[in-house]
């Protein structure tokens, strides 16, 4: 959801707003599932921007392996797939592009054992043909004649081990890879253990190639996130977005905000992790000082747990506000807080279409924003047939209404429930009407206050809905300034964010030289 100036002062002090997006993601374009068309419907329902990518090519690929004899065999056909839909793909990608509220950007991808995968973007949507060379340094080369400033190519899932489609950190070039990505439904790269571990069967995390390792080794780039999702759902919630902070929502002022680095990673609720300091912004070099001060400026997706000052790989400092409230704006007369609706549940193996409304009496609805997921399915071999549909949240005449359906969960660790949140005003005496079915309930503001509010559409193993509990303002927002040790070359500091539900926001590093 956008926020209003007030909620974003330091942001926009610096003529800037945060723009959520995915810039990694794949389709039955090349190999996965759902068609380009499902990919964009899925898009639009929840992001700024996006980008959806084809699987392009593979320079060494194991072809002479029999024991992945398989995994070739769908790669080859999927890059085949892809030569042939490219070209009439654009087409597709336009139908969908509005300047100043949904950018689409092109993109397709690299595998490469030696050098680590690659996503390459393109910044506009004039027709252009897939460049690819074998190394980094060849796609750099390449891509800068053909297309100058217009292309860039990131890595991702980097952890995995160098030679086994990890990051090569001796090939890295930060003018092809003004961003890394830090995050994906492959897991989190930040650092050498983290609470999202690899657990795909490629093998798990390698501690010199991780988020972390890359800037102590001196390395500049920032940080995006990106889901990843091979069933035609960009941006599914939890599996990883991007968050870039540009001027508006246009192609060249996103383009020149990644290229500046000026980008944020998050694992799924869209969050606002800011910081200036003196005149920079996340991602900007900064002179060595005796005199540093840290701006912040947090909005979380729900309560904030802590935010940590990270300097080259350690906190340095941690900001709880159930200890130190600060929020950035409160209003006397009403509560602002944020809203969340979480449906499904039920018996293993079904699912439920959700179509109701939610509503605030004495209060009003600001903005709302969709939390959908798709299938957790990364193989072309894991499964098949249709992508299930991603639904319809929309705000209307101050009310949201919804027609979503929600899987039961697979099992007692995955979490295949689908969600919105809402930023609302309310008043002492709020109610929150939940209309779906044959449920019809209102529930007050203090009961959410005090705790969530479940129910189910049946008995036991019938599914169900949660009304989480609401956040007050110093729960969810924080401001303040924070004094740094003196600052020296070769140095970085960057932001990280955990909320109490688990989701978390990165910033990318200040660096100084």
């Amino acid at each position: 959801m956008q926020y209003p100036d007030r909620l974003i002062p330091l942001a926009r002090s610096a003529n800037v707003a945060p723009f959520f997006g995915d810039l990694h993601n794949h389709c039955g374009i090349s190999y996965g599932h759902g068609s380009v068309e499902d990919a964009l419907r899925n898009a639009t329902l929840q992001l700024d921007f996006v980008s959806i990518t084809g699987h392009a090519y593979w320079p060494d690929m194991p072809v002479d392996d029999p024991t992945v004899a398989h995994i070739v065999a769908f790669h080859v056909e999927g890059f085949a797939r892809l030569e042939r839909l490219w070209p009439g793909h654009f087409e597709q990608l336009a139908a969908v592009h509005k300047p100043g509220g949904f950018t689409v950007f092109p993109g397709y991808e690299m595998h490469s054992n030696a050098h680590g995968d690659y996503t390459i973007v393109l910044q506009d949507l004039r027709q252009r043909g897939m460049i690819k060379a074998d190394t980094p340094e060849g796609l750099r080369r390449e891509l800068a004649a053909a297309y100058g400033t217009a292309a860039i190519a990131f890595p991702h899932h980097i952890a995995y081990r160098t030679g086994a489609r990890g990051i090569n950190w001796e090939t890295f070039d930060p003018a092809l890879s003004p961003v890394v990505e830090l995050i994906s439904m492959h897991g989190c790269s930040e650092s050498s253990t983290t609470d999202r571990p690899f657990l795909h069967s490629m093998g798990p995390g390698d501690g010199p190639n991780t988020i972390h390792a890359g800037w102590n080794a001196g390395h500049v780039f920032g940080v995006i996130g990106g889901t990843d999702h091979h069933s035609g759902f960009p941006g599914s919630h939890g599996h990883g977005r991007a968050v870039v902070y540009a001027r508006e929502n246009t192609s060249d002022s996103l383009w020149e905000a990644i290229r500046a680095r000026h980008t944020g990673a998050l694992t799924g609720d869209n969050c606002h992790l800011f910081a200036r300091l003196g005149e920079a912004i996340p991602g900007d070099y900064v002179d060595p000082t005796s005199h540093a001060v840290l701006q912040v400026e947090a909005l979380g997706g729900g309560a904030i747990d802590y935010i940590d000052v990270l300097r080259n790989g350690h906190v340095v400092h941690r900001v709880t506000p159930q200890i130190t409230p600060a929020p950035l704006h409160r209003d006397a007369a009403r509560l602002e807080s944020i809203i969340m609706l979480e449906l499904g549940w039920g018996a293993r193996g079904t699912q439920h279409v959700w179509k109701g409304s939610l509503a605030v009496e004495a209060g009003s609805i600001d903005a709302v924003e969709p939390r959908l997921r798709g299938p957790e399915v990364v193989s072309p071999l894991e499964a098949a047939g249709e992508v299930p549909p991603g639904g319809t949240v929309r705000l209307e005449d101050g009310e949201i209404r919804f027609d979503i359906c929600a899987q039961a969960n697979p099992n007692n660790q995955t979490q295949a429930t689908q969600a919105l949140a809402a930023r609302v005003r309310l008043y002492p005496d709020a109610e929150v009407h939940l209309r779906t079915g044959e449920i019809d309930i209102r529930v007050s503001a203090d009961r959410l206050l005090s705790g969530a509010k479940t129910g189910n559409l049946g008995g036991i193993d019938t599914p169900a809905f949660r009304l989480h509990q609401l956040p007050r303002p110093e729960e969810w927002q924080w401001t303040g300034k924070i004094a740094l040790d003196p600052l020296e070359r070769g140095d970085w500091v960057a932001l990280r964010m955990r909320q109490r539900n688990g989701q978390y926001c990165w910033s990318s590093p200040f660096f100084c030289r």
